[in-house]
């Protein structure tokens, strides 16, 4: 069963007339079994489909403006089995909307030393004409993944399924609408951003509306469902003793929230302690649960991390490990065992969490409002990358660390929110060095699923400027890339 049911990726294979009529059969028999092996793969979370051989430039044509119109479509995969003149791709690749691999493979995996023959090389050319369909991709200047392999090869699967899984973030950017419940939080540079240059670039749509819309929600919730969804939560967490009133005040909160979304079919949201008119606590709880069940969210009306935990949430559909929202808060400098505390005021996403989740309410130091209800739990251990969206000034800067989440050092009794520690890769020092001078902002989002190549490939789709902090960097050619990165995307701007 694919992850991603009603999404589909196109399997477009190239040839060409002069071969004869038997070619062309055996051509389109090889590539409907490649383009069955793909969709059979557990690697690939969506359906591959297999597209009728293309053999001219009309044909081509059709084909990639048939996929730009289906919204099933989220990319297509090309691969020439013989040799595809490339002059007849221009009209359809100048079209081409839709994120593009170039699959460069073979049916055969190795020489048939004691058959090959002249017949056998007219049908298998995919050596030299996937290099022919590479120089006209690399003359237009299209955006493409590029992977090299047999077919049938894990390796060659998995990074196909990577690349599937960043497509959708592309598809699942332009059907989303952001709202946030208020501005941003007051004299904060980094939650700022050129909203239309990113509807055009990601596709997110952000728009405002008041908090008295949602306080005006609220009040059309009734006990009902304030009581139902407070048995959900009783069967769930361990809920508290005392202060009752207030978590059954936070699923006030959170049904209304829900219908204001799905009415409004919003994927993603933000909230700002500084505006909470009406509102007799800040969202925390409410904010926790709808994250858990795969909205975005950014606290002080920081709307690119929102938004970007929607997309990095739908990506990673059906894949082990929670995808959440984070903040770094501080640091252990103990000498070589050096770590980040991740926490936030309130909505740290549960879908990270492992072990006991609590819920209880606690004052808190912030908004000028009354102490509110929301989960509190310790995360799990394991390989996991931070993200973080910003805008530069003319384009966005996608930042992705690499980081080692720990089993906390100690017990932590008096903190009173939901906590995740984690080793940056290589090192703290050299890690936060790099992020800062890249620009990153406090808030990311924490993926356990996804890696630094999805990120990558995603990127790459949206044409957007991508900085990996890894364990192999060099500070310095950091700094140095940093520069001709900033050089380069001037040039572009101009």
């Amino acid at each position: 069963m694919k992850a991603f049911g009603q999404y589909e990726i196109w399997f477009i294979t190239g040839s060409q007339h002069l071969y004869g009529d038997e070619t062309l059969r055996q051509a389109g028999e090889h590539a409907k079994e490649i383009a069955a092996f793909l969709d059979s793969s557990d690697d690939i979370p969506l359906k591959v489909v297999y597209k009728e051989l293309v053999k001219t430039q009309d044909e081509i044509y059709d084909t990639i403006k048939e996929a730009n119109y289906d919204d099933n479509c989220v990319g297509i995969i090309t691969w020439m089995h013989t040799f595809s003149p490339s002059k007849m791709w221009i009209k359809g690749l100048g079209i081409l909307n839709k994120p593009m691999l170039h699959l460069h493979t073979q049916y055969n995996r190795t020489i048939p030393l004691n058959e090959i023959d002249m017949d056998f090389m007219n049908l298998n050319q995919s050596a030299h004409g996937d290099r022919e369909h590479g120089f006209i991709a690399a003359r237009m200047r299209i955006a493409r993944k590029v992977v090299v392999g047999y077919f049938k090869d894990s390796s060659v699967t998995a990074e196909i399924g990577a690349w599937a899984r960043s497509a959708v973030g592309i598809a699942e950017g332009f059907q989303l609408n952001v709202v946030r419940f208020g501005d941003n939080m007051r004299d904060v540079a980094v939650t700022e951003g050129d909203k239309v240059e990113t509807q055009l670039r990601l596709g997110w749509s952000v728009n405002t509306h008041g908090v008295g819309d949602l306080v005006a929600v609220m009040e059309q919730v009734t006990d009902g469902e304030v009581d139902a969804l407070f048995r959900e939560c009783s069967e769930k967490y361990t809920m508290p003793d005392t202060n009752l009133e207030a978590v059954r005040y936070q699923l006030r909160i959170e049904a209304a929230l829900r219908r204001f979304l799905k009415e409004g079919r919003f994927g993603a949201f933000t909230t700002n302690f500084q505006d909470l008119w009406g509102l007799k606590q800040l969202p925390g709880l409410a904010c926790q649960r709808l994250m858990e069940s795969g909205y975005g969210f950014g606290g002080e009306g920081d709307w690119k991390v929102s938004a970007l935990l929607r997309i990095m949430k739908r990506m990673s559909l059906g894949m082990d490990g929670g995808t959440a929202f984070m903040e770094d808060y501080t640091y252990h400098f103990e000498e070589g065992n050096e770590l980040i505390l991740g926490a936030h005021m309130l909505e740290v996403d549960p879908s990270i969490a492992q072990g006991e989740v609590r819920i209880d309410t606690y004052p808190l130091g912030i908004g000028d409002r009354e102490a509110p209800a929301r989960m509190i739990f310790e995360s799990a251990a394991g390989k996991a990358i931070t993200a973080s969206l910003v805008d530069m000034g003319g384009r966005m800067r996608l930042i992705v660390a690499d980081v080692e989440c720990v089993k906390p050092i100690g017990k932590m009794p008096n903190l009173p929110v939901a906590s995740t520690m984690w080793k940056p890769l290589p090192d703290l020092r050299t890690s936060a060095k790099a992020w800062i001078l890249a620009g990153g902002a406090h808030h990311s989002v924490l993926s356990y699923a996804l890696n630094a190549q999805h990120m990558r490939d995603y990127a790459e789709m949206a044409g957007i400027e991508f900085v990996h902090i890894g364990k192999d960097i060099d500070i310095n050619d950091f700094k140095r890339d940093l520069a001709l990165s900033d050089m380069l995307w001037q040039m572009k701007l101009k």
